[in-house]
């Protein structure tokens, strides 16, 4: 393995926004939302606003046009700070979902690499109790497919705020914060998403009836289509000849799935069946899209493995005491004596 030096792969940050991580690398990352209490990074005010009614960037264009708009980095510190200023795309982290912002290092390939901002921004110092307003544009290109987009504009602090042990290597950390953008191009919508991978995790109680038997159901959700949904999900599972063994209703899973993405999940079951043929289905399906749904099943065998372990060790325990005494009883002799021949002349 490459050892790296110290202070190698300075964070690029683990951006929550929202809801969200950045895509983790080989680097030791710290989260922070929009706003951290240090600095922010947000949609500018309208003219004259202390403060912005927007969360995020929410813009629309055709292929081949351009939009306008402006992003705010604002120092709440009492001391300057310098930041990277970079524009990247958007994922979800493949367990759990979250918003993620790609590193800086990533190049983007979306609406990341559409985004433009002026030059000698890309590193830039923020006074303190100050703020910079940025303003940049968003040039669609002419094969832009339709659907949405989604990426953000992130400020790096360019300052190291800790040493972090990883192994026998230390790795500097930084903080990132990012503003989330969601661009659409007009056309043809098609919302897509499937169900996959269903799987079952089942731990028997050595005790059986007596504890119960928990369980965990591992599900991917994918997003084949154009457009972020944000899916409900519904869990229920049958029995031999159609038991209902379990019956959640449908759940926001409190992800916005973004389009092309795959997630895996999971589903706490707490007393599963212990004795039983069990079939698991998850269905999901979106809110602002009533005709979108997608499912996906697995079936499984509950037994009470430990306990039908622990008799099957006591029955051939005892079947063996028995033929051990039964053959003491016959004088070790296995097959019945010979008569001498001579005896018989």
């Amino acid at each position: 393995m490459r050892t790296r030096t110290p202070l190698y792969g300075l964070l690029l940050g683990l951006f929550l926004l929202g809801a969200g991580l950045l895509l983790p690398g080989p680097w030791t990352t710290s989260a922070s939302a929009a706003e951290n209490g240090t600095w922010g990074v947000f949609p500018t005010p309208a003219a004259g606003a202390a403060m912005t009614d927007r969360a995020y960037f929410f813009h629309q264009g055709t292929a081949g046009t351009t939009v306008s708009d402006s992003v705010t980095i604002l120092n709440s510190s009492t001391k300057d700070l310098t930041f990277q200023v970079f524009a990247t795309d958007a994922m979800n982290t493949p367990v759990g979902g979250a918003f993620a912002l790609l590193p800086a290092e990533t190049k983007p390939k979306d609406v990341g690499g559409w985004l433009h901002l002026p030059a000698g921004t890309s590193t830039l110092t923020v006074p303190a109790k100050g703020r910079k307003d940025i303003p940049f544009t968003v040039k669609v290109p002419e094969d832009a497919t339709p659907g949405d987009h989604v990426g953000g504009i992130v400020a790096l602090n360019t300052e190291v705020e800790g040493v972090q042990q990883q192994g026998k290597v230390q790795v500097g950390v930084k903080r990132s914060v990012g503003a989330r953008l969601y661009f659409r191009v007009p056309g043809p919508l098609s919302p897509g998403l499937s169900v996959e991978d269903v799987r079952v995790q089942r731990d028997a109680p050595v005790l059986p009836w007596v504890h119960s038997a928990p369980a965990t159901i591992t599900y991917a959700l994918v997003n084949r289509g154009n457009v972020v949904v944000e899916p409900k999900v519904t869990v229920s599972a049958e029995g031999l000849f159609g038991r209902g063994v379990l019956d959640r209703p449908a759940r926001d899973a409190k992800v916005s799935l973004l389009p092309g993405q795959r997630i895996e999940l999971t589903e706490k079951w707490a007393d599963s069946p212990q004795l039983d043929w069990v079939t698991v289905k998850v269905t999901a399906g979106a809110a602002a899209y009533p005709d979108l749904t997608g499912s996906g099943g697995a079936e499984f065998l509950a037994v009470p493995w430990p306990a039908a372990g622990t008799v099957l060790v006591l029955l051939g325990a005892g079947t063996a005491l028995w033929a051990l005494r039964r053959r003491r009883r016959t004088g070790g002799e296995l097959l019945p004596p010979v008569r001498d021949l001579a005896e018989t002349c």
